[in-house]
């Protein structure tokens, strides 16, 4: 008889683990607590508009192509995929704007106007992004870390000199180029890794690879519409998907998982997996007695970003924007102190501007625009009604200084998403966006473990793991899980 593995979580984690071990004979049910799957990804659909609540970036597309491979399938049979062109425009100041695209010799024209010699100094950098994705693909990221001698051992040491693993990305950049600007588009990745550049691991400059090279993607009704290709595999496998039920305790006898239970329902379960938060989890799943790591370490994790974000629905086309726009501000280092250093709302923030209704003409009405407009901040802010609107207020007067759009104009839809929302539907710690920072001491072996040690059955999928924060990091991490699982149950 197969047994019946749970979990817990209905995102991009949870979906392709089940997935993956309903592929190999598990029964499977998979439990989340809102009313529909894909979690960060799902989507809101209001007054015509659809906007896509979290992620907004595809990116490593061989990623998913070789996830759907596993099954004999093409990611085609369940959603399709157009490359953007331009990647994305950049806003320097109120007064300067560039466009990255997927043509290397535009972006090379362009780092030659930013400094004499910047071209063929990022030509040298793309190379060498390229080279340590290679690396990583091949000896890093698809690794299961458990143990110290499986990190330091000789392979991954002589690698992991070659590919930065233990310097800082900031200087490691500008060891190539110098002038603010072009640092900043081959460092602005770290934010949505949720990791200040000046301490992100030089192995990080693969980002530079996944956007300039690889390329910036989007999917048939946008990252929820890739979810929801994930949950269509599920079903097609009799996974058992089981909404709007919250798991409230993991049952445990003598160290083993007997159920899972949720405010609605019991499961009995042979093997579970938290592809939730994995401080709720631990914290408020579990009985003390089974929990890995204390409050005391948590207190210590370095906790990525949250994000102010701000849907908009504006009644008339904004010429300015591209589909995806970043925003850098000349001393962006004071807007990451107010994240990681002195947690406080940003004056003069960095943002992240999407327009999905420039490349899908179905997520707006006709005429129409949809925007996704993200600010990130200091985890752990306070963030009641007055302190959203005093933000919102600045921060919309800030978009219209930098772009020319006025954002509080034409306006049919609005809604602020951050740090209690984060909390409330995720039970994200400290009300985070991403989960724990990509430091060196949170790489790898030291994030925390996809396997715990004091439940036998129980284990972990997701951003928290290795190898990380990002949709396709979250699906590495699942694969690698599943293989686990099969080896020991299997």
């Amino acid at each position: 008889m197969s047994k019946h593995v749970v979990i817990i979580g209905g995102g991009f984690g949870g979906l392709s683990c089940a997935a993956l071990l309903a592929k190999d004979g598990f029964k499977v049910t998979l439990i989340e607590k809102l009313d529909s799957l894909g979690g960060r990804a799902r989507p809101w659909k209001v007054d015509g508009f659809t906007f896509d609540l979290g992620p907004s970036w595809y990116l490593m597309p061989e990623v998913f192509e070789h996830f759907f491979s596993l099954f004999d399938k093409k990611r085609e049979d369940y959603y399709k995929l157009s490359q953007l062109d331009p990647y994305y425009k950049v806003f320097f100041s109120e007064k300067e704007s560039a466009l990255l695209t997927a043509d290397e010799e535009k972006n090379a024209a362009l780092f030659e106007t930013f400094e004499k010699g910047g071209a063929d100094k990022f030509k040298e950098y793309i190379e060498q992004s390229t080279y340590k994705y290679d690396v990583a693909m091949n000896d890093f990221l698809y690794k299961d870390y458990q143990h110290l001698s499986q990190f330091f051992n000789k392979r991954v040491m002589t690698e992991g000199l070659k590919i930065g693993v233990f310097k800082k990305l900031d200087k490691f950049v500008s060891s190539y180029v110098k002038d603010r600007r072009a640092k900043q588009i081959l460092e602005y990745a770290m934010v949505f890794l949720g990791t200040h550049p000046e301490k992100a691991p030089a192995i990080y400059s693969i980002m530079s690879h996944v956007d300039l090279k690889l390329g910036v993607f989007f999917p048939e009704g946008g990252m929820a519409g890739a979810a929801n290709g994930f949950a269509t595999l599920c079903k097609e496998l009799n996974v058992n998907l089981v909404t709007g039920q919250e798991v409230t305790h993991i049952e445990t006898k003598e160290g083993t998982a007997t159920h899972v239970h949720t405010n609605k329902k019991s499961y009995k379960a042979d093997i579970v997996i938290s592809a939730a938060d994995y401080h709720h989890t631990e914290s408020m799943l579990l009985d003390e007695k089974d929990r890995m790591y204390s409050s005391k370490y948590w207190e210590k994790r370095v906790v990525a970003p949250s994000m102010f974000i701000v849907y908009l629905g504006i009644n008339r086309e904004l010429k300015n924007l591209e589909h995806h726009n970043l925003y850098f501000t000349e001393n962006w280092s004071e807007h990451f102190t107010t994240i990681f250093d002195t947690p406080s709302w940003p004056e003069n923030p960095n943002f992240y501007l999407s327009c999905i209704s420039k490349t899908d003409k179905t997520s707006a009405p006709e005429g129409a625009e949809n925007v996704f407009l993200l600010v990130p901040t200091a985890p752990g802010l306070a963030d009641d009604d007055q302190a959203r609107e005093k933000y919102l207020e600045h921060v919309l007067n800030h978009v219209k200084k930098i772009t020319g759009e006025d954002l509080t104009k034409d306006v049919l839809v609005k809604r602020v998403y951050s740090q209690r929302d984060f909390i409330e539907d995720y039970h994200a710690f400290k009300g985070t966006a991403l989960g724990l920072s990509h430091t060196l001491m949170q790489t790898a072996i030291f994030r925390p473990t996809n396997e715990s040690k004091k439940v036998k059955n129980l284990y972990y999928t997701g951003q928290y793991t290795h190898p990380g924060v990002g949709v396709p990091m979250v699906l590495i991490a699942s694969e690698i899980l599943a293989e686990k699982i099969q080896d020991v149950y299997g």
